[in-house]
C-alpha cells in the first residue's frame, strides 16, 4: 500500500503549491481522502500514512468504515442524505450535504435525543442539474436561517459538485454566494466544500477549504 502513502504526499504538494499561489495557508484546507468502495486495506494504509480525514458517500458504509479505525479518524458524510437515513447519521465529524429543511429537522431530532451539536454544510446545486441533489442557490439563503433556528445544529458553510470541467466557474459562484449570506447570517460560514481529485487545485484557488479527493489517493474504485 506505498502508494496511498506516496499519492497522500503528492496531493499534499500539490495543495501547498496551490495555497501558495493563492496566498493561503495549508492550515485552510483540509484533504478529505474518499473512501467510497474502495478496499479496507487502503482506508487503513492512508490512516498509517497519518491521515485523519475520511469520507463516504452512504451513511451504511459510513458507519462500518468507522469502526475500523481508531477515534481519533475523523468522518465527513459527502453523499445524498436522505431523512430516513439522518439518525445513523448524527455522529459525523461534519455532514457535507443537507439540502433542506426536512433533513436538517430530522438530524435536529436526532441530535437532541443524543445531546450533541451536529455540524454541518448547505449543499447547493450550482449548475441546477436535475440529476444532483442540492439547494437552488436561490434558496440557500433561507435555508440557512432556518438550520440557524436549530438548537443542535451548526451550520458551517456551503458545498457544491458542479458540472464535469466546468468547476473553476461555478467554484466561483459559490465563494460568491457564501460572501453574500455571510452578510446577515449568524453563522460564520467559514467552509466552502468544493473540488476533488481532477480540480481541487482550482478549487483551493477559488477559495475552497475543504476538498473531496478519491481516486488521486486510491486508485479506481471497485466493483
Amino acid at each position: 500500500m506505498l502508494n496511498v502513502a506516496e499519492n497522500l504526499r503528492a496531493i499534499h504538494a500539490r495543495i501547498s503549491e496551490a495555497c501558495e499561489r493563492a496566498g493561503r495557508s495549508t492550515d485552510e484546507v483540509t484533504l478529505v481522502a474518499v473512501s467510497k468502495r474502495q478496499p479496507d486495506e487502503k482506508l487503513m494504509a492512508a490512516y498509517d500514512a497519518g491521515h485523519r480525514d475520511f469520507g463516504e458517500n452512504y451513511v451504511q458504509e459510513l458507519v462500518r468504515k468507522r469502526d475500523l479505525l481508531p477515534a481519533d479518524a475523523r468522518w465527513h458524510l459527502i453523499g445524498h442524505l436522505q431523512t430516513n437515513k439522518a439518525k445513523q447519521a448524527v455522529g459525523a465529524h461534519l455532514i457535507h450535504t443537507v439540502d433542506s429543511f426536512r433533513v436538517a429537522k430530522a438530524l435536529q431530532k436526532t441530535a437532541v435525543t443524543h445531546g450533541v451539536e451536529q455540524r454541518v454544510l448547505i449543499e447547493v446545486n450550482v449548475a441546477g442539474e436535475a440529476s444532483k441533489a442540492g439547494a437552488s442557490p436561490n434558496d440557500v439563503p433561507s435555508l440557512v436561517a432556518e438550520v440557524e433556528q436549530l438548537s443542535h445544529l451548526r451550520v458551517e458553510g456551503l458545498m457544491c459538485i458542479p458540472p464535469v470541467a466546468e468547476g473553476v466557474r461555478y467554484f466561483s459562484e459559490l465563494k460568491s454566494l457564501q460572501e453574500s449570506v455571510m452578510t446577515y447570517a449568524t453563522s460564520k460560514l467559514s467552509h466552502l466544500s468544493m473540488g476533488m481529485s481532477a480540480d481541487y487545485a482550482e478549487a483551493i484557488e477559488a477559495g475552497s477549504t475543504i476538498v473531496r479527493v478519491g481516486t488521486a489517493i486510491f486508485g479506481e474504485r471497485i466493483g
